[in-house]
């Protein structure tokens, strides 16, 4: 469906000091535009993660940037209105700044979006590492969401055995908390290393998922939950992306996804192989109390890539639409912050949703 203009008028304090509220999947949206463009020709600004920060006030994100790998940013905001301007994107400190990672997330209370969990006095981040040219996630904590972070010795979420979804890759994580299980879940990306008994993707990857008690090292897998949609044509019937859920006001969990009709081709040696184009957003929900199963996609996505604006296409979007995050408003409005534009040159776009 095409995205239509919105007219919005009147501006809502993005911190109240509540929690933000339960959410409907949105219906209705309006463009903002580019919020942080790529630093370079060659470069990457995207896969963002939003969250509250206490000690400055004022909201923090983290983010792929590159080169480089990593970044963060705080919003410079002193008005109330939709988060949409960031100070310059700086690198995250690390302890061990030789230990380099990309597509961070800060791990969130899974009942208060966009609230970093602090677990044991300690907040979480994770990442991508990259050896030998294979991803593994891996955690990293820090008392202060400024940092320095340091990371864990060991992978929290490895590659998986011979012929498993996840043997190639383990990708684009997000984790939520759950205080009343002592309980962090965690959704990531698994790639095959060999093809999976699928009728249409079988080289797609597809959701994993995961969980880890506050006081143990590792997390503990649970599996494939969303394999690609075997409906071909369906816009996740090729592979999926990140995800980050919500409480919901008619189902008790919605999800914000990205995902691709596209399956991929092993024959295909282009920079698109694992992930051809396009990627695109959009929404799920559940009904479960633990959200670890029963998902259900939305029938069509956000918006197909045929739908972008020629005034959008102009400000760089197009070929795909990339890691989706929400930033809940008090009043109930989502602000959806992505990348889009031909691989290696994304940069960071907004979107506002409304049900």
């Amino acid at each position: 469906m095409a995205i239509q203009a919105i007219p919005v008028t009147v501006l809502i304090p993005y911190d109240t000091g509540m929690d933000a509220p339960p959410i409907d999947i949105p219906t209705k949206w309006s463009r903002r535009g580019l919020v942080i463009p790529r630093a370079q020709e060659h470069g990457v600004m995207g896969d963002p993660c939003i969250v509250w920060d206490d000690d400055i006030s004022t909201w923090r994100m983290v983010l792929f940037a590159q080169p480089g790998g990593h970044g963060q940013t705080i919003c410079l905001h002193t008005a109330n209105d939709i988060p949409n301007l960031w100070s310059p994107v700086e690198p995250i400190p690390f302890s061990d700044p030789n230990l380099q990672t990309h597509k961070p997330y800060i791990v969130q209370e899974a009942h208060r979006p966009n609230r970093a969990a602090k677990i044991n006095g300690e907040y979480w981040l994770l990442g991508v590492m990259i050896v030998d040219g294979h991803k593994f996630i891996q955690r990293a904590r820090s008392k202060s969401l400024a940092g320095p972070w340091t990371w864990d010795a060991e992978p929290l979420i490895p590659r998986g055995g011979p012929g498993s979804f996840d043997e190639k890759h383990t990708d684009a994580v997000s984790g939520f908390y759950f205080p009343e299980r002592d309980e962090v879940l965690y959704y990531y990306m698994g790639y095959p290393a060999t093809p999976q008994p699928r009728p249409i993707s079988p080289w797609g990857n597809a959701q994993g998922i995961a969980t880890q008690k506050a006081d143990s090292p590792t997390a503990t897998k649970l599996g494939e939950y969303l394999p690609p949609v075997p409906q071909r044509g369906h816009w996740a019937s090729g592979y999926y992306g990140g995800i980050q859920i919500f409480p919901g006001k008619t189902h008790k969990w919605v999800a914000l996804l990205n995902a691709s009709p596209t399956p991929p081709d092993p024959e295909d040696k282009s920079i698109a192989r694992e992930e051809p184009a396009p990627s695109l957003g959009g929404w799920g929900w559940c009904d479960e109390d633990w959200p670890i199963k029963n998902w259900q996609l939305e029938p069509q996505p956000m918006e197909w890539i045929k739908d972008i604006p020629p005034d959008a296409l102009a400000d760089g979007e197009g070929t795909n639409l990339w890691r989706h995050h929400g930033l809940v408003l008090p009043d109930g409005r989502v602000a959806v912050y992505y990348n889009s534009g031909y691989y290696g040159q994304e940069q960071l776009y907004l979107k506002i949703g409304e049900a």
